[in-house]
């Protein structure tokens, strides 16, 4: 096989014809002119390993009872098309109905990652069992609670047949089919749950697309919604580390061939009908969800988990922020319990706290892992002051009224770290606040020697002494910001239909390069982040031209790095006067 394909999702028949994956209820025809319709063919490679090179050996059925759980393993399950992918289903020993909850995982459901065998994750020994899939619910936790877990391996994954998509139209219909087998089998009580972090709730935004009739309720724990503008590109700058390698290679484990996720994003670098096909309509999300996202996830998950209750359609909807470790979150005792008073309701039909719940709950941060809870009826927050903080390059400090002198600073494009490589403004609190919510910075800059810019942006906490207030950040570390944000120049047009005061959001239609040496206005998304201030303490922005946070691609390889830059020469930042640089930050209302 050559590494890569062209192809389209199919499979053979006896004849050895190509035949075109149709979906339910129509025909072929039909489903070959909805794929041409897309404006873009699918891009297939050979998998990246093979699941015995991983050491999992093929799929053989097997049936066992132990600790209280009826086991079967690889269930083979027939789509639509007549591939068969396989399960594994934990329910409960006595074969009494049981509501199942789905785990659509990529990276094998014979996996649950070893968690707590780094210490930096926060995942304490005892917390997930070695039943659980990676980054799903465990099955020792559910089962004796009446309900049935079942680990899938998806389309061309490990040895599920056909080719493997990522966050594809045709994955959504593949997981609706698998919610429907689940919902009329002889021991489900007919309502399906769906659980899981990052792609396991990804993946739940389009499934849920579909409305699966079975499908009864759905609790996306940190997944993004829109692979563009969330993972790949945000703010135009391509992703170098994580879709490349760190997804692509824990992804792409398979024995036929699987997208090359790789290759397609060299190739469509502006949004368009291949993005859009990875993005989820959210305003066709109906079904109840329990929403859960995290402050610490700036650069991966957050953005499109708080788009994504914004914009669900569901009338009975929760969300809860929190600003801990993700995978700990997951597992911890008291999130469990508040995720099985949300299914006991919908799936099971049982009386519930769930009814009493405010609609948002959301976590202020304070420090590191200190932080109080707050209610709230909606997202974003009603009343929330959006105030403008305006730069001051002559002092280097913020102002809460616009400064009228102009002035400007500049640091090396290619640098990063105090001193020369960076822009440095700071803000005092004259009274405690609580900023939660979005934030956008809005900067007039020029490049000298170069057409294109990439500016990375972040807001950070420091005490009443000047001392830094770390935060927790992405899935292990704790020297996390209040906020980050990135722009490459060149991609600065703003979609004015999408957008708000506090949000811009990129076209990505277009490179408009700048000419070397011009002033340019510059609209900058820092994303979302809940974070109190007392009088006295400090925010200060920085901003450079590379990523203000670097670590070891061996000790910490699940990271996003941004090194794939246009920059070179100097970036010069102007405030003041008709140069009116300056941050918009939210201020919540007081309880």
């Amino acid at each position: 096989m050559p590494d890569r394909l062209l192809v389209a999702r199919s499979f053979h028949k006896p004849d050895n014809q190509v035949v075109v994956v149709m979906p339910a209820g129509a025909g072929n025809d039909e489903r070959e002119r909805n794929m041409k319709a897309k404006g873009f063919e699918y891009r297939f490679r050979k998998p990246y390993a093979t699941p015995s090179e991983r050491g999992v050996q093929p799929p053989v059925y097997s049936r066992n009872v132990e600790g209280g759980m009826l086991i079967e393993r690889n269930v083979a399950v027939t789509l639509r098309d007549g591939v068969k992918i396989y399960i594994d289903v934990f329910r409960p020993a006595d074969e009494k109905p049981a509501p199942p909850i789905i785990a659509w995982t990529p990276y094998g459901k014979h996996s649950n990652g070893e968690l707590e065998k780094s210490p930096k994750t926060g995942v304490r020994p005892g917390m997930v069992s070695r039943f659980a899939t990676f980054e799903g619910p465990d099955p020792v936790y559910w089962v004796p609670r009446g309900y049935a877990i079942v680990n899938a391996d998806i389309r061309g994954l490990w040895y599920s047949e056909g080719n493997a998509t990522v966050v594809s139209p045709e994955e959504a219909e593949d997981f609706y089919d698998l919610i429907e087998w689940a919902g009329v089998q002889p021991w489900s009580n007919g309502k399906v749950g769906l659980s899981g972090v990052s792609y396991l709730a990804v993946t739940q935004w389009r499934v849920a697309e579909l409305h699966p009739p079975h499908l009864a309720a759905i609790n996306p724990w940190e997944g993004w919604t829109d692979t563009y503008r969330e993972v790949v590109r945000h703010g135009g700058i391509p992703d170098s580390w994580f879709w490349a390698n760190t997804l692509a290679n824990a992804w792409g484990v398979g024995t036929i061939s699987i997208e090359d996720i790789v290759e397609e994003a060299r190739e469509h670098q502006f949004y368009d009908a291949y993005w859009a096909s990875k993005t989820a309509d959210l305003a066709k999300v109906a079904v109840p969800a329990f929403v859960v996202a995290c402050w610490a996830d700036q650069g991966l998950h957050l953005r499109g988990t708080l788009e994504g209750f914004r914009r669900i359609a569901s009338a009975q909807k929760w969300l809860e922020v929190h600003g801990r470790k993700k995978w700990a979150y997951y597992y911890e005792p008291e999130s469990v319990k508040r995720l099985q008073e949300f299914f006991d309701y919908f799936l099971k039909g049982a009386a519930s706290p769930v009814t009493q719940w405010p609609r948002v709950r959301l976590e202020v941060r304070e420090k590191y892992f200190v932080g109080k809870i707050r209610a709230a009826n909606e997202w974003p927050l009603a009343d929330t002051r959006y105030t403008k903080l305006h730069l001051d390059a002559k002092t280097g400090t913020i102002q809460p009224a616009p400064v009228s002198e102009t002035a400007s600073c500049s640091y090396d494009a290619l640098g990063g770290g105090p001193g020369a490589h960076r822009a440095e403004f700071d803000f005092i609190f004259k009274e405690a606040a609580e900023l939660i919510g979005y934030t956008k910075l809005k900067l007039f800059m020029a490049a000298q020697g170069a057409d294109d810019m990439d500016i990375f942006a972040g807001a950070y906490k420091f005490d009443a002494t000047g001392r830094f207030v770390p935060l927790a950040y992405y899935t292990f570390f704790e020297d996390g910001p209040v906020a980050l944000g990135w722009l490459r120049a060149s991609h600065r047009e703003v979609d004015a239909a999408k957008s708000t005061e506090y949000q811009p959001v990129l076209a990505h239609r277009r490179a408009l390069k700048i000419e070397p040496g011009t002033v340019v206005p510059l609209e900058i998304e820092l994303w979302p982040s809940g974070t109190r201030f007392e009088a006295g303490e400090r925010l200060r922005l920085i901003v450079q031209g590379t990523d203000l946070h670097k670590y070891s691609k061996i000790a910490d390889p699940i990271y996003t790095r941004h090194e794939d830059t246009v920059n070179s020469g100097r970036h010069v930042i102007y405030t003041g006067g008709q140069y009116d640089s300056y941050l918009l930050v939210p201020v919540a209302p007081p309880q």
